[in-house]
């Protein structure tokens, strides 16, 4: 299992648009992945998951990964939040 905290600075939070690149992301890796925030886990491959934590700006969240590529995964994942989904 790895695990990486990564904060969302987009404007939006992971609503609507980035929240689509964010699972079509993580549906890139075998492994199983979730997203957690205040102790609420999800899958991060699923949109309704990802949108019902309710994720906005300043949030700080938690990736993590399991399985063969999890490192990668989570990786990508928090470069993706990092750039600001390239708002």
């Amino acid at each position: 299992m790895f695990m990486k905290e990564t904060t969302v600075n987009n404007q939006v939070g992971l609503h609507a648009r980035p929240a689509t690149f964010f699972i079509q992301k993580a549906n890139e890796f075998r492994c199983s992945v979730w997203v957690e925030k205040d102790e609420r886990r999800v899958n991060a491959k699923s949109l309704l998951g990802v949108l019902s934590l309710g994720i906005v700006k300043g949030t700080t969240i938690k990736l993590i990964g399991d399985g063969p590529d999890e490192e990668s995964a989570v990786n990508a994942l928090v470069e993706l939040i990092n750039s600001d989904f390239s708002e």
